[in-house]
């Protein structure tokens, strides 16, 4: 698993930087206006799946990294949570299996 730790941290920086990259993108296109994002995720049938599929992931990774932090006593794993709603699931999923992957002892 230790092998895997690079690409891990390689796909986090791009989950953070690439979808990062559109949405300052649309906002600047629409004078920084977060209702307008929000009103974006919700335009038709298929952008209003897609965010509920991510939100899923999010819920969903959320209580993976609590529970397996709470059993592995990993408190670094937590920066997964405001990663993955701040920047995305794309950041979050792959900043916790870097975290995780790490060493012990």
């Amino acid at each position: 698993m230790r092998g895997l730790r690079p690409l891990w941290l390689a796909l986090a920086i791009w989950g953070a930087v690439h979808p990062m990259y559109w949405f300052v993108t649309y906002l600047s296109q629409n004078d920084w206006s977060f209702g307008a994002l929000i009103d974006a995720w919700y335009v038709n049938a298929s952008t209003t799946g897609l965010t509920w599929d991510l939100t899923i992931a999010a819920v969903t990774l959320t209580l993976w990294v609590l529970a397996e932090v709470a059993m592995r006593r990993n408190w670094t794993g937590l920066l997964a949570i405001p990663a993955t709603f701040c920047i995305g699931v794309s950041c979050g999923l792959p900043l916790y299996l870097y975290l995780r992957a790490k060493p012990v002892g």
